[in-house]
């Protein structure tokens, strides 16, 4: 098809054959070839711009598609016969990346609204991130399992902490190995400070904001006593937070005379000493001691069955190289 089409781009309007056979003398002959020599050219550098141009839309323009409508493109086929579904729940919890909630909440709604999935295991295996892509994905399955009632276990891999914690809040059980790391809660804000290496270069930058706690988290300027004691106050509010949602989630399974709000980090057998899990065990134990009939089957967002999304795996790649912008930053952070 694509040859069709670069030879007919390369395919000149012949002036000669416009000639009739009275004029057919030296002059007006030169003058035909010359004109079709040129159009020949012109047709066959525009076909040599196109081609390279063509290809590039058949190769990024699916990868753009998937960046921007990323979900439909998760949706993978359903079991063939009653399963255990597993959504992941797999590295930082940000915009725009695999355990975002945009990823996450449709995996989840696939495995809850099939009729063959009897149960459903969010395999956790991330360090945590933005709050509210916990507050979203925990609140989905709260939704999801109110209309769709199934149980809903939460397996930790090599690590479930802080904000991916708080989601693993909302399951039924909370399961983990023993090699597992669990915890950190509690709430994280950061920024930089470049107002002394400003004054070094004998640089400033004027800020006109409307309130003395506007520009608070602004990098070049010094942190007034008013901002570094608001952004304590957040802080610690926002820790207190997630520490009453612990010990609601887990009335009367945690140990007494523990500062859970230390930001601590505990491994797979002392969480459960602690109450912060209901047992030690890895995800393929779990499924098989629970549902010894029943295999799993992935929902994703990560791999189905094995087999790696190609198109998310693919637009993270090109925004880690900066072909797709940045996804913005969250200043605050449960880890």
């Amino acid at each position: 098809m694509l040859q069709r089409l670069f030879a007919r781009w390369r395919r000149p309007a012949f002036a000669i054959d416009e000639l009739e056979p009275a004029q057919l003398d030296s002059q007006n002959l030169t003058r035909a070839l010359a004109r079709d020599m040129l159009a020949d050219r012109r047709a066959e550098r525009r076909a040599r711009l196109a081609k390279p141009l063509i290809y590039a839309v058949m190769i990024l323009g699916p990868v753009l598609i998937l960046r921007w409508l990323p979900s439909p493109f998760d949706a993978r086929p359903g079991p063939s016969s009653e399963a255990v579904g597993v959504v992941e729940l797999a590295g930082e919890m940000a915009d725009g990346k695999q355990a975002s909630a945009e990823r996450v909440i449709p995996a989840l709604r696939r495995a809850f609204e099939n009729e063959r999935v009897k149960a459903v295991v969010l395999s956790i295996d991330s360090p945590g991130g933005a709050p509210l892509e916990a507050e979203r994905i925990y609140t989905a399955i709260d939704s999801w399992r109110a209309s769709h009632p199934k149980p809903v276990i939460a397996v930790i891999n090599n690590v479930g902490a802080s904000a991916a914690y708080m989601v693993a809040l909302h399951c039924d059980e909370i399961y983990a190995g023993k090699y597992s790391l669990v915890g950190s809660i509690g709430a994280v804000l950061s920024g930089w400070d470049f107002h002394k290496a400003l004054e070094r270069v004998d640089v400033g930058q004027r800020v006109y904001a409307s309130g003395n706690l506007k520009a608070m988290l602004n990098p070049y300027l010094p942190m007034s006593p008013e901002a570094d004691h608001k952004a304590k106050d957040l802080v610690t509010k926002m820790g207190r937070q997630f520490v009453d949602e612990l010990e609601a989630e887990r009335k009367g399974k945690l140990a007494t005379g523990v500062d859970f709000g230390s930001g601590e980090i505990w491994g797979g057998l002392e969480a459960h000493k602690l109450g912060l899990i209901d047992g030690v065990s890895t995800l393929d134990q779990v499924v098989k001691s629970r549902w010894p009939d029943l295999k799993m089957h992935g929902f994703g967002p990560g791999n189905a069955n094995g087999l790696p999304l190609i198109g998310s795996s693919v637009v993270d790649a090109l925004r880690e190289v900066g072909f797709i912008g940045p996804s913005g930053a969250q200043a605050v952070a449960l880890r």
